[in-house]
């Protein structure tokens, strides 16, 4: 049983925290909106936390309440269990070069990044990026991008410009 627009119902307002509510409008038979009676904040119906929603379906006697999904796990949690590696091997001949991104880099020359440490370059995903292996993960940065290979094109009055190069007056 749904309750009609204008009834009292407890929903928690996200302004001030209070319960008390009213009723402001439905879809169908669900509660949509309500109105705080505390503070007048109109905001979605929220039920307190261990009361059933006066939206959810009542389940008949005897039937199994469903299971509540599982959280969902963060993509820090996922790293943390699983330590990932470089796959380049790292040269270490050579000093690591600080980062700049108007210079290029090769895979396997070490980097330093003044936000995200040492790290070591895998690979040159495309023009002007390249992927860098960072002991908090791996990251895309922005390097010289290769020289253009097309040609400039012709400026105005070449190549058969009929116009004679000229605008009309008045442009």
């Amino acid at each position: 049983m749904s309750l009609p627009v204008g009834s009292d119902i407890e929903s928690i307002c996200g302004k001030c925290g209070d319960v008390w509510h009213v009723v402001e409008a439905k879809v169908g038979d669900k509660i949509a909106r309500v109105v705080c009676k505390q503070c007048g904040g109109r905001h979605r119906y929220k039920p307190p936390e261990g009361k059933a929603s006066a939206n959810a379906p009542a389940t008949a006697p005897g039937a199994k309440p469903k299971k509540a999904a599982a959280p969902r796990k963060s993509a820090a949690s996922k790293a943390a269990k699983a330590p990932e590696e470089a796959s380049v091997e790292a040269d270490m001949s050579k000093p690591p070069r600080v980062y700049k991104p108007d210079e290029t880099y090769a895979p396997g020359e070490r980097m330093t990044h003044p936000s995200f440490g040492t790290g070591i370059v895998e690979a040159l995903p495309g023009p002007g990026k390249v992927q860098v292996f960072f002991p908090g993960g791996r990251r895309v940065l922005a390097i010289a991008k290769a020289a253009s290979t097309l040609a400039k094109p012709p400026t105005r009055g070449e190549g058969g410009d009929t116009g004679g190069g000229k605008l009309p007056p008045g442009l």
